[in-house]
């Protein structure tokens, strides 16, 4: 008898509240970038954590928040789209923030789809004060009947275990969806690509990081060895940011490419051998055409 289980969770929340962070806490390696700066997930990635007869599949999703181009619009949909199909939704949010518009428009989005909700309170290494920590429990609590209230901190760890405990309980038998040693289902080329945007995320300025796209052209291991080769092209918004991404020298672009590439290292666990070329492709946010050639899924643009 097949006693497998297996659940759909999406990882919903305002930007920087920590939800990449908190998947590859919960999956025990890298799949989604993390940084500093908000709305950082620009696409749904899927993750998948199986341990003994039953397996979460998480759907990190990119920060709600309100657009401001193209781009931005198919952010806030691809969350949408998270939410409906799930088995259950875990909320983020950061320790010592009172609910704001965010959090109640996802609340009502929960409500009125039925479905189980677990709360996670991020960043509570952050909190001095337990009671205050307390007051926000208090607070959500009125607002939804969460099937659980989670206080973690990705950073050191503390209540990874019983998240994960209550994940697993929404897990129901019908079997595993994904073979027990898979990761994620993002391609290889979209993993290289998000981690060149990973490091542009946190060496450059912060008007430039989310003016660029990243495109693995080739990605191929030579015939005979142990060695990746990859191409890859940065694209940026305009002149100017292409000479602060090449830097005095070249110098910010070797950075970023030697940074990437330990990373790709440690990740397909081979020799990478990694090349990157910069372009311009002026406004490309709000440019359907461009937006479609750098992979987003055009049915999220509307």
């Amino acid at each position: 008898m097949d006693n497998k289980k297996s659940a759909f969770i999406a990882i919903v929340g305002r930007p920087n509240v920590g939800k990449s962070s908190l998947l590859n806490r919960l999956l025990g390696t890298k799949v989604a970038i993390v940084s500093s700066k908000p709305q950082t997930t620009r696409t749904r990635i899927t993750g998948v954590l199986t341990e003994g007869e039953t397996q979460l599949v998480f759907v990190d999703t990119p920060g709600m928040h309100k657009p401001k181009n193209s781009l931005g619009k198919y952010m806030v949909r691809s969350v949408s789209e998270s939410v409906n199909g799930v088995d259950c939704c875990m909320l983020v949010v950061e320790a010592g923030r009172e609910p704001g518009d965010t959090e109640l428009s996802l609340i009502e989005k929960f409500k009125s789809s039925d479905m189980p909700v677990i709360l996670a309170i991020n960043k509570i290494d952050t909190v001095k004060e337990k009671t205050d920590l307390m007051k926000q429990i208090l607070s959500y609590s009125k607002l939804c009947d969460f099937t659980a209230v989670v206080p973690v901190s990705a950073q050191d760890g503390s209540g990874l275990a019983e998240l994960k405990d209550e994940l697993m309980n929404q897990a129901v038998e019908g079997g595993h969806f994904f073979e027990d040693d898979t990761l994620t289902d993002q391609p290889e080329r979209v993993l290289a690509a998000e981690m060149i945007r990973e490091k542009i995320l946190r060496l450059c300025d912060k008007e430039i990081p989310h003016g660029i796209a990243v495109v693995i052209e080739k990605m191929r291991m030579r015939e005979g060895r142990d060695i990746l080769d990859i191409d890859a092209t940065i694209y940026c918004e305009r002149e100017t940011h292409k000479r602060i991404l090449i830097g005095k020298n070249g110098s910010m672009l070797k950075k970023i490419s030697t940074y990437s590439r330990q990373d790709m290292e440690k990740f397909f666990d081979c020799k990478v051998f990694l090349q990157t070329w910069i372009k311009v492709r002026e406004d490309w946010r709000n440019s359907i055409h461009q937006m479609r050639n750098f992979g987003y899924d055009e049915k999220d643009f509307s």
